[in-house]
């Protein structure tokens, strides 16, 4: 049983990492700290990565949470029709965990979690982020 759950979850992973948005058009980010960017990404091309986006630009408090994911917490829930159930992070992914309202980008990979739906994934490397202090980040649109 647990060996489906693990390969649902992973075919979840897979399906929700999908690179292109509406129209054909990759939905692009940037997270950028002090005029610098920390790190780029995309944006799966599901309902609730395309809600995320449209808060775009954001300015967020970025803080560590279990010395594995930056977590920051957005202005308004985000609409979950349509979401798995939960995710198992790896590595890279961005994620929106519901029953927090919380933005998350692992830099270590956790295990699945109820309510963990992913948004996209980070595409430079993540040292600047993970390195990166407690504070205000800005995301922005980066596909412009």
């Amino acid at each position: 049983m647990k060996t489906i759950a693990a390969i649902a979850g992973a075919f979840l992973l897979v399906a929700a990492s999908s690179t292109v948005a509406q129209g054909g058009n990759a939905m692009k980010i940037r997270f950028m700290l002090d005029g610098k960017e920390l790190a780029t990404a995309t944006l799966a091309d599901t309902a609730i990565a395309r809600d995320f986006f449209s808060l775009l630009p954001l300015t967020l408090n970025l803080q560590d949470y279990a010395s594995t994911e930056k977590i920051a917490y957005l202005p308004r829930t985000l609409a979950t029709t349509g979401a798995p159930a939960g995710s198992d992070p790896t590595v890279g992914d961005i994620s929106y965990y519901a029953p927090w309202g919380n933005l998350a980008i692992f830099y270590k990979d956790a295990p699945y979690a109820k309510g963990l739906l992913p948004l996209g994934r980070v595409d430079s490397p993540l040292d600047a982020l993970r390195g990166a202090p407690q504070g205000k980040v800005t995301v922005e649109n980066a596909s412009k």
